[in-house]
């Protein structure tokens, strides 16, 4: 659960929502339902999950305490991890937006401030135009 965390970029109570039909092996994706907590009006329905959240954030917290990881560590890290990755390796930060659900584009902007910036790796378009005439 944890690598879905990361590797899709899920919430706490996306990922221990998700369901078998959720998945589309085919095509390689993963569906959400009331994403960002279901904060649409709620019924009064009891709804019941396979795991409780609560072990998976033990889960979490066990692994990181063995990795001997002094820094604080939450399921959201994951989260926060894959926005953050997906910029470093040049993913456009209007589809990262859409990804993490995020109705405005300044939240998926608070990612931009913990990416390893490396400005020499940075190359202006003449450079770019340069190097294609050779």
């Amino acid at each position: 659960m944890a690598k879905i965390l990361y590797g899709c970029g899920l919430s706490l109570m996306e990922c221990v929502r998700l369901r078998v039909q959720d998945l589309d092996m085919d095509r390689n994706i993963l569906y959400v339902r009331d994403a960002k907590g279901g904060k649409d009006p709620r019924s009064e329905a009891t709804r019941r999950h396979h795991v409780l959240e609560s072990g998976l954030q033990k889960a979490v917290k066990s692994a990181v305490d063995k990795a001997g990881i002094t820094k604080r560590v939450s399921c959201h890290t994951f989260r926060h991890s894959f926005a953050t990755h997906l910029l470093e390796n040049g993913v456009n930060i209007r589809v990262v937006q859409e990804l993490m659900g995020h109705a405005d584009v300044k939240t998926t902007e608070i990612y931009t401030h913990v990416m390893e910036k490396d400005i020499s790796a940075v190359s202006s378009s003449l450079d770019r135009l340069l190097k294609a005439d050779f």
